[in-house]
């Protein structure tokens, strides 16, 4: 079973029987089907059903056709489809190597790691990528999958301090931008600013909760490139529910060390009220899709 099921509303789904009739029902009730020929010089068509099962969210198969029309499912994943453009930098794209899946390395310099996310529409990429592109500047639409999570009230900021934290931010996206290029003083003023970030930290811990201090935070996690731990800010929350199985699903939109995506966790799994205000703590599976046929647009947050 595929452990993000619960974040959109399958929580019961725990025996290989459930798993397979759930798939049936998604192939066989499917909204969205795609179809792409992989192999000018075989029968073989690649396969991908999708079925929204709230909205937004819901489940995709992916698989081949043989020459007889029967569907071989090779893999397939929960999703959460947000409509917020989280980037604007440069993807690379690479296949996996234990499915006809793609894993994308987006280079935004806001967050301070590199963004690992499950392609959403490799369907898309297949169809651009005959031309042998596998790096792209296109918008990318970032959504994520909780486990779990807790709600935390958020730290108290005067708007000054918001907005200087903020240049900060792009005053480091610069630096480490920079310093990938190899610029010895962006490499030093970063070595300096982590020292003093550190110390700063250190000191603080002493009279306060490390909640205090620190505002977002995103971090990979475990041993699984696409899963991070994050504290962000919630910008905007939305309750829906699972149409089959009727189970309770929070939608939210999350600013991250500025980066804004959305997020998907069953409300069953949440503790505490989560409102716009407030910030979001958990482990998520990062995953997304890239706007193929569109230019570079600004940022902004969904509908």
């Amino acid at each position: 079973m595929h452990s993000y099921l619960k974040s959109i509303g399958f929580s019961e789904i725990d025996t290989k029987d459930k798993e397979e009739r759930l798939l049936n029902n998604v192939i066989r009730y499917a909204n969205t089907t795609s179809m792409i020929c992989v192999d000018k010089h075989s029968d073989e068509q690649y396969v991908e059903y999708c079925n929204d099962v709230g909205p937004g969210f819901g489940i995709t198969v992916r698989g081949r056709m043989d020459e007889d029309d029967h569907f071989h499912v090779d893999h397939y994943f929960p999703y959460y489809r947000s409509n917020i453009v989280t980037s604007e930098e440069e993807s690379f794209i690479s296949k996996k190597s234990e499915n006809d899946s793609y894993g994308v390395i987006c280079e935004d310099y806001r967050v301070g790691v590199s963004l690992i996310f499950n392609l959403q529409n490799a369907v898309d990429y297949l169809r651009v990528s005959s031309r042998g592109e596998d790096v792209f500047i296109h918008p990318v639409k970032l959504s994520a999958l909780a486990l779990e999570g807790t709600i935390l009230f958020p730290t108290l900021k005067t708007e000054e301090e918001v907005r200087s934290a903020g240049e900060e931010i792009l005053q480091y996206a610069k630096m480490m931008a920079d310093a990938k290029k190899g610029d010895l003083d962006a490499i030093d003023s970063l070595t300096h600013k982590e020292i003093d970030a550190f110390s700063m930290v250190n000191e603080r811990l002493k009279e306060e909760d490390i909640f205090s201090i620190v505002d977002t935070s995103f971090a990979p996690y475990g041993l699984e490139s696409e899963v991070y731990r994050i504290l962000g800010n919630i910008i905007r929350v939305r309750e829906c529910t699972n149409v089959f199985t009727r189970e309770r699903v929070y939608q939210m939109d999350i600013s991250c060390n500025h980066i804004v995506f959305g997020l998907c966790v069953n409300a069953a799994n949440v503790v505490g009220v989560p409102e716009a205000g407030r910030r979001f703590r958990g482990i998520v599976w990062l995953q997304g899709r890239i706007e193929f046929d569109k230019e570079p647009a600004r940022t902004g947050f969904s509908d």
